[in-house]
């Protein structure tokens, strides 16, 4: 989800005022609106530090971790110009305030998503963190009374080397915390770091093994009662009729909430509420969507591609090269609706009170989650008070608020806390789904089967109309064109339309890679096939295109050579490859796959090559890229949410398939070298696999595959 960056130059606005004895250095962001005051009552920064008069850097984290390494890759930043060791910063969850914490590529929401948090934090807070070491200086040198150039920081204490005094940060945080501000304090050398470029321990993961960290379906309160839910089985139906009698009768079963499109069970525990559900006897009225079908959906998308979209991009003119073509390819793709099927499912703990209400809950966009409780009960945001969480897993899920809103309509009608927690059927049957697209492609390619011409049309939904509407303009945003658009290869006439078409009765959102999930996977495809078409290699042939985007070639070169590109492979087992430019870095995938006599595909090896500018901790960004890998590959052999009368037909993970462990290939990840800002690392790997697997299924069997999931009964032998 990417709108339009902020400027993140080094133009920021730090102020500093006295906290409990210690040193607060706040940061403002370009979008901050604060006062200037000392006071930090009055305060409006994006990010802070805190050093506390014990010398502990308190850092008020903006983003929120589910996974991804950011509650370690952070605080790597302010530590390597603080001069401080990694264990020394502890983490604050930031509380839901936009001002203060809002993301500035997102142009001030708060949120965690789009593969943005190095990003966005990447220069304010080194910033941050080499202001204080020099105030820290400056106020060490005065009590010594000593040049500060004849100081330096090391490991949370200042040194004056030539008399050997030595003063730990805490003493002298109150101190610092009166002097000026330092204005144009230079940052570290990359040759200087210690930590950024090292591969870090995850200061998160003792909690997560040792069962201490607390995710929101952790949340345990005194006089907790557990809820779960149904909901209407159609998008936009309703509850005609409820016969709890049985229900009531079960062990544990305290109350029966009705809503216009849920019924709720409150138990003592999770197991008793589910059975309680299971007794009810529920009539639905399934509203105007009850015969909604997959292929209705289908065919208006298909339909929509026939006319004119909005102009995402125009260059030259494609209509005239098109005549000169002396060969066109042309060609429809499809992808589906995809759920996101966290680990964790969908919960929320909610305690409404008369005049007050609080909440406990993993989310990404957390001021809106405070907005949503709000809303419902309809308190000013002030008297909402929510409590952030770990993560067990986001993918864009948690940056939609539909879990806080049920469980403060259901927490409205109980007597104290209570936690609603969604069964896995419930959580799929009703999650907000990745956008199904269908393409029309075409090209034209010259004598040497090069391309003249580009022409992409695709309809579907956008996600951002719905979720941030300034960001939706002409009929088109930056979310659902991205990967389609600005493409590394070099192209003399392009031109690509998008349609916006909304399908009726089914929720869309945000999923992992967002729109290059979708345009990654049909630009690939496609220039897979204009090499087949031109008889030639396909390494070789994007090549020859990314002449004028030499970070984009370099990682498609050293993939090839990594991967063995161009040594034979056995029968029915081929090498697909990809290459983008997304999230702000450069990826090239070789996926090694094999297809069995009856159609089944295992992908085997894995080799990706990526630039992705600075690296903070190597391992995350692995770690990250693996992960990835393995969503994107459960997406392009399995990932299909489809609707038959209007339902969800997929109901829990043996109708929504993962990747299993003995089924993960062997994944090599190699990073380049490079001084370039960082890039976001959460995303691009699912986008780039599934190009990556369908081309290696057509260099296996010859069969192009255009529409995802793959279906293994088109590639029998036969």
């Amino acid at each position: 989800m990417l709108v339009d960056r902020a400027d993140l130059s080094r133009r920021r606005f730090l102020e500093i005022g006295v906290v409990t004895g210690g040193l607060m250095l706040s940061l403002k962001l370009p979008l901050a609106r604060a006062s200037a005051a000392i006071d930090p009552e009055s305060l409006a920064p994006n990010a802070f530090i805190r050093i506390q008069h014990d010398g502990q850097i308190v850092l008020t984290m903006p983003y929120v971790e589910m996974g991804q390494g950011t509650y370690t890759s952070i605080p790597m930043l302010i530590a390597e110009e603080l001069e401080v060791d990694l264990k020394q910063v502890r983490l604050e969850h930031a509380p839901p305030n936009a001002k203060l914490y809002g993301n500035p590529i997102f142009g001030g929401i708060q949120c965690t998503g789009g593969s943005t948090s190095i990003r966005a934090a990447w220069l304010p807070l080194r910033e941050a963190g080499a202001v204080a070491r020099t105030m820290l200086i400056s106020a060490a040198a005065q009590r010594w009374h000593v040049d500060p150039a004849t100081c330096r920081a090391q490991s949370g204490e200042v040194f004056h080397e030539a008399s050997g005094s030595k003063i730990k940060y805490g003493e002298i945080a109150a101190a610092a915390a009166g002097l000026p501000v330092p204005k144009n304090v230079p940052l570290k050398s990359p040759a200087d770091f210690k930590l950024i470029g090292t591969p870090a321990k995850r200061l998160d993961t003792p909690a997560k093994v040792n069962g201490t960290a607390v995710f929101g379906i952790d949340v345990r309160l005194p006089g907790m009662k557990i809820a779960t839910l149904a909901q209407s089985p159609v998008f936009g139906g309703r509850v005609t009729s409820v016969d709890d009698t049985v229900a009531r009768s079960v062990k544990g079963v305290r109350q029966i909430i009705r809503l216009d499109d849920a019924v709720a069970v409150v138990a003592d525990h999770f197991f008793a509420a589910k059975k309680g559900l299971a007794a009810l006897a529920v009539e639905w009225d399934d509203g105007p969507h009850a015969n909604l079908t997959t292929k209705e959906v289908v065919r208006e998308l298909e339909q929509a591609t026939l006319q004119p979209g909005a102009v995402a991009q125009n260059i030259g003119n494609v209509t005239e090269a098109m005549m000169s073509a002396a060969k066109k390819v042309e060609a429809t793709y499809q992808v589906p609706f995809l759920a996101h099927a966290t680990m964790e499912p969908m919960n929320c703990t909610v305690h409404v009170h008369k005049d007050s209400c609080e909440v406990w809950v993993g989310n990404q966009a957390i001021a809106r989650a405070q907005e949503a409780a709000a809303t419902v009960t309809g308190l000013p945001p002030d008297k909402v008070v929510v409590h952030n969480h770990l993560i067990g897993g986001g993918f864009g899920r948690r940056l939609e608020i539909d879990g806080v809103t049920r469980a403060v309509q259901i927490g409205r009608h109980v007597e104290g806390p209570v936690k609603v927690v969604w069964t896995r059927e419930e959580d799929i049957r009703h999650d907000m789904y990745r956008p199904l697209f269908f393409d029309r492609i075409s090209a034209a390619l010259d004598r040497k089967g090069m391309p003249l011409a580009w022409n992409h049309r695709f309809a579907g939904s956008s996600v951002l109309a719905r979720w941030f509407p300034p960001a939706f303009d002409k009929g088109l945003d930056s979310d659902t064109t991205d990967g389609a658009i600005n493409l590394a290869y070099a192209l003399p006439n392009v031109h690509v339309e998008y349609v916006h078409v909304e399908p009726p009765g089914i929720p869309t959102a945000f999923w992992r890679s967002v729109g290059p999930s979708h345009n990654v996977f049909v630009v690939e495809s496609f220039i897979d096939e204009l090499a087949a078409a031109a008889g030639q290699d396909p390494v070789a042939y994007r090549s020859s295109l990314l002449d004028k985007s030499p970070r984009a070639k370099a990682v498609l070169a050293l993939a090839a050579e990594k991967a063995g590109w161009g040594r034979p492979m056995a029968n029915r087992t081929g090498r697909g490859v990809s290459v983008q430019s997304a999230f702000g870095g450069y990826m090239a995938q070789v996926a090694e796959v094999e297809v069995s006599e009856n159609g089944a595909v295992r992908v085997r090896r894995v080799v990706c090559a990526v630039d992705c500018g600075v690296v903070v901790n190597p391992d995350t960004v692995r770690a990250q890229i693996e992960g990835a890998i393995i969503f994107g590959i459960t997406a392009a052999l399995y990932g299909e949410i489809t609707l038959k009368s209007g339902r969800v037909e997929q109901g829990n993970f043996d109708t929504y398939r993962m990747l299993r462990m003995d089924e993960a290939p062997t994944i090599e990840v190699h990073i380049v070298r490079s001084s370039e800002e960082p890039g976001g690392m959460g995303e691009p790997g699912t986008s780039a696999i599934m190009p990556a697997v369908a081309n290696g299924i057509y260099a296996a069997t010859g069969k192009r595959l255009r529409k995802l999931p793959i279906d293994p009964s088109q590639l029998k032998s036969t």
